[in-house]
């Protein structure tokens, strides 16, 4: 995680606004390579389950992972690998459990996209996406009863969840307790093959933010100039005491819901516009604009992020599958509850 300062701090200087888009464009890049060394795994067999990618909202998620701080929650949505790892989530991490491996922070037990570390604020995530919302709203009312403050919790969903129930019922909650929720909003124009127009009937999903009470912006969900900018203020308001923040971003996902799907249904006006412009080139070619990094420094970070997600994918093969007959089966977080085990032991 790194403080992008653009919601703290009156200006920056020419380095501090340099190393930001620096560091967010490498998470941007590092997500984009490790998405594809998962869909060629997937490809040859070595991924079971699904492999969801973020082409397209790399620069949304790198904005919210990059713009929150140590202590604050993290509920990302299936294509927010790039939003993980700014949050601090490792390429091990990801890479084990997209493999399976029991020394992932899972434990092998679960699917691929529902992973994290609870404790360190990083939520896994359910795949219902309206019912993240709620998540974080407990743990955002649980601080405010132990008298913490100081921290954010930000929920990210795509726009087929604020069909559900739990959207409408969370975020009414979060405006009554003025909790410091940040709800992100991915508007990729599909919930899987269901095109917006079949999910809501008004021209733009900002205008639910009056009905509710909650401030919010509406973002190009590929310029990520744009989505650091609206990511740091939403998130100093929310940390200051200005009660959750909406952002809702619009974008096109540049590949099918997961790699079984081919995506014939996307419109390709959708594709030929401009949501449809690719975030990572786009960023790349605002650092060259402004001299900040040439090709030579790009193929250069390629090579590294190469070496760091091939060196994380030869880790976790060589490590053993799961152990049925050895696996105990209970919840990890509760097993020091169960009888037998020393009160004072925790996972």
């Amino acid at each position: 995680m790194l403080q992008t300062a653009f919601d703290t701090e009156p200006s920056l200087d020419a380095k501090e606004e340099r190393d930001i888009y620096l560091s967010a464009f490498r998470f941007m890049l590092l997500a984009r390579v490790l998405d594809d060394k998962l869909a060629a795994l997937y490809r040859a067999g070595k991924i079971h389950g699904g492999v969801f990618l973020g082409r397209g909202q790399e620069a949304l998620s790198t904005a919210v992972g990059i713009s929150l701080r140590e202590g604050d929650v993290f509920a990302p949505l299936i294509r927010d690998a790039a939003g993980r790892l700014a949050f601090g989530e490792s390429v091990l991490d990801s890479v084990r459990t997209h493999m399976g491996s029991p020394h992932g922070p899972m434990r092998g037990r679960d699917g691929n996209v529902h992973r994290g570390r609870p404790r360190e604020g990083l939520l896994p995530m359910i795949s219902h996406l309206g019912a993240m919302i709620s998540v974080v709203n407990g743990i955002l009312l649980a601080r405010r009863f132990q008298k913490k403050s100081g921290t954010v919790g930000a929920a990210c969903i795509g726009e087929g969840a604020t069909s559900t129930g739990a959207f409408h019922e969370a975020l009414n909650q979060a405006a009554v307790e003025k909790l410091p929720l940040v709800l992100v909003i991915a508007d990729n124009q599909y919930a899987y093959s269901t095109p917006k127009s079949r999910q809501f009937a008004c021209d733009s999903l900002a205008r639910k933010a009056p009905g509710y009470g909650v401030g919010v912006q509406t973002v190009d969900g590929t310029d990520l100039s744009e989505c650091l900018k609206a990511a740091g203020a939403a998130i100093s308001r929310a940390r200051t005491g200005g009660g959750p923040q909406l952002i809702v971003a619009n974008l096109l996902r540049l590949c099918g819901h997961g790699e079984h799907d081919v995506a014939d249904y996307v419109d390709p006006k959708l594709m030929n516009s401009s949501l449809g412009r690719d975030c990572v080139k786009a960023a790349e070619e605002f650092l060259a604009r402004r001299h900040w990094l040439d090709a030579s420094q790009a193929a250069g970070l390629r090579e590294d992020i190469v070496h760091e997600i091939e060196a994380a994918v030869a880790q976790a093969q060589r490590e053993p599958a799961p152990d049925p007959f050895a696996e105990e089966w209970r919840a990890i977080a509760s097993e020091h509850l169960c009888e037998g085990q020393p009160e004072h032991r925790r996972i």
